[in-house]
């Protein structure tokens, strides 16, 4: 454990650690890597399963059994984990849920997450609904980005997609998070064929006098009944740069992440536009991430439903050497890409120990 986590508890550290409580050990903590040479630097944890929405894409009407209280990773396993994987060498953590601001404890886990050695960047997905009740003591605990997801900014769209009112308080928390000068503002819009797709200049416009980024990503929804199976939704990525360079001539690629596939901005505009090819899957190679499930799942992609525990683990006190084991024994597994992931998790039907997750919420958006 290094210096923050378990401060002024009497915990011990390893024989083999530093003043800092960092491993001595040469190998024991090396890059997390795959078979194909990726390096994985950025970890998803989500921290609730539970959300104030129920948007038509992440989960039936009817909702899900979310699980919580003793069911979840508690703060102090979040941290550890956390800490365990920035000795691996990761630098960003992004929190996630459901609704992360929902969790009463988020706060906390922000400035624990900020204050571990070697996280660079500390991030969180948020629906927008209650973000101005933490905004400022997320900034202050060192939160240095924020996306919010917005998929429409007309109203009755808003209730038809979410199940509920709200897209006002959304494009306020918007606002709010660039008077608060975080470090990165980010809005996420999921487009649909036929439902939003005739927004995207309208997004495309929020850019203008605002120092953000709108990043369009391809329908790719995650509920019991995988209705992006059916493509009556779906509008590639390709589509979409084809629109904005017929509508903005000037176009001009800008620098993004590697999450951030296609990155454009308008001459003049003071924010950009990135395409994610959620769907299409072309950002697979460049490939950074690690999920980590709100119940201690580590998933080594989005589209294989094989996971990884490190939730009995934890419960049990393990070592850290044991939570290092089972992330390498993750991503050992990891597939190409996630057409392959899916094409094993078919073959693997029933056998999958965490099988029978039917909503994103359950995962980590």
């Amino acid at each position: 454990m290094n210096g923050n986590y378990g401060q002024g508890k009497g915990v011990a550290l390893p024989q083999d650690a530093d003043q800092n409580g960092l491993s001595t050990r040469p190998d024991a903590f090396a890059p997390l890597q795959d078979t194909f040479g990726r390096t994985f630097d950025y970890v998803r944890i989500a921290v609730t399963e539970k959300c104030n929405l129920r948007c038509t894409y992440c989960m039936p009407e009817e909702g899900v059994d979310f699980k919580n209280g003793e069911q979840i990773l508690s703060a102090d396993e979040i941290l550890r984990t956390i800490d365990v994987l920035a000795r691996m060498g990761v630098k960003k953590v992004r929190f996630t849920g459901g609704e992360p601001l929902v969790r009463k404890d988020i706060v906390k886990l922000v400035e624990g997450a900020a204050n571990t050695p070697g996280i660079q960047a500390v991030h969180l997905t948020s629906n927008g609904i209650i973000f101005p009740k933490y905004a400022q003591a997320l900034r202050d605990a060192g939160l240095t980005g924020i996306n919010i997801s917005l998929d429409t900014v007309e109203e009755q769209k808003f209730k038809d997609i979410t199940r509920r009112p709200g897209e006002d308080k959304v494009l306020e928390s918007i606002e709010l998070a660039l008077q608060l000068g975080f470090p990165r503002v980010k809005v996420n819009t999921v487009v649909m064929r036929g439902f939003n797709d005739d927004e995207l200049f309208k997004f495309t416009e929020m850019t203008k006098d605002k120092a953000l980024t709108v990043r369009f990503i391809e329908f790719m929804p995650f509920d019991a009944h995988q209705i992006w199976e059916t493509g009556e939704y779906f509008l590639s990525a390709e589509t979409m740069i084809k629109r904005l360079k017929e509508r903005y001539p000037l176009i001009q690629p800008a620098s993004g992440t590697r999450t951030e596939h296609h990155i454009f901005q308008v001459p003049s505009y003071k924010g950009k536009i990135a395409i994610i090819p959620a769907f299409t899957r072309s950002l697979c190679g460049n490939c950074s991430r690690i999920r980590v499930t709100a119940d201690g799942g580590v998933r080594n992609c989005l589209y294989s439903d094989q996971e990884f525990s490190v939730f009995e683990q934890l419960r049990d006190g393990c070592s850290d050497e044991d939570i290092v084991s089972t992330f390498r024994r993750a991503f050992k597994d990891k597939a190409r890409d996630g057409f392959e992931s899916k094409k094993k998790s078919a073959m693997r039907e029933s056998t999958v120990k965490f099988q029978g997750r039917v909503s994103m919420t359950q995962i980590g958006g």
